[in-house]
């Protein structure tokens, strides 16, 4: 995954938003030659492999998203508070991005479930015309769809 998000790493780090990110990691092309799938799917009935440190930013990115949950049902989630947790999930992408090295074709179908992530977070910016809750239930329906499509043995998806 290096060489595959090394143009969206250098966007992260200069601060650009999420939707860009997406649409440049959608736009990549990968130098192992696969096109980005447009749905996930499973790898011969299998999950794809992942890696520690993939499972590391997930868990982080479901830990936030699992203590964020209960305030926003009770409306109690303000705007610092979603910036937060767009921040954190952007960071945890980041880490994911430039530590996780899966064979290319579980990388292509991570980048759809990255993609979703990113969107979400960007919603929650508020820099869509959907609400920031919109943006969390999209970040959990990504999350949702980590643990159908990838290993990660005990994986239970922050429940929206």
């Amino acid at each position: 995954m290096k060489t595959t998000f090394a143009v969206v790493l250098t966007a992260i780090a200069l601060g650009a938003s999420p939707s860009i990110l997406a649409a440049e990691s959608a736009a990549h092309n990968h130098s192992h030659g696969s096109a980005e799938p447009t749905k996930l799917h499973l790898n011969a009935g299998k999950k794809w492999a992942t890696d520690a440190p993939l499972r590391k930013a997930m868990n982080d990115i479901n830990q936030a998203m699992a203590k964020a949950i209960p305030a926003i049902h009770k409306n109690q989630f303000g705007n610092d508070d979603y910036q937060a947790l767009a921040t954190t999930i952007s960071e945890k992408v980041a880490y994911a991005i430039q530590n996780c090295k899966l064979e290319p074709q579980a990388d292509a179908m991570l980048h759809v479930v990255i993609a979703d992530l990113m969107e979400g977070a960007e919603t929650m910016r508020g820099t869509t015309s959907k609400s920031p809750h919109d943006g969390a239930v999209q970040a959990i329906e990504a999350l949702k769809a980590y643990g159908k499509y990838f290993q990660h043995t005990g994986w239970k998806a922050a429940k929206g």
